[in-house]
């Protein structure tokens, strides 16, 4: 199965550029389908970013994030070789993660 999660990590000098977009459909529970009924809740509740197997962002989400959602941060100390990993969990307990190496 091929994964959720689009990434990239790009190094200019020692700093580390990562950007992603995660295919999730971040249901609010909220909404309604076309028959009336409420869709169920299904959203990203933990987000975790590790450069070479250190955390270095942990991000707690909930229903006001986006479908498909994208984002960018930096990472200082990088160099070529160095890991990059996003890794998520959802309220239905799914789970998925994507690693890069820096070139």
């Amino acid at each position: 199965m091929m994964s959720s999660i689009r990434l990239r990590a790009t190094l200019k000098k020692d700093k580390i550029t990562v950007k992603m977009i995660i295919d999730h459909p971040m249901d609010t529970g909220r909404k309604k389908d076309d028959g009336g009924n409420l869709i169920p809740k299904h959203f990203i509740k933990k987000l975790y970013c590790y450069h070479n197997d250190m955390l270095v962002m942990d991000a707690d989400w909930g229903t006001g994030i986006s479908r498909k959602p994208y984002l960018k941060l930096f990472i200082n100390n990088g160099k070529p070789g160095d890991t990059v990993k996003i890794s998520w969990e959802d309220n239905l307990n799914k789970s998925d993660e994507a690693q890069t190496t820096i070139k």
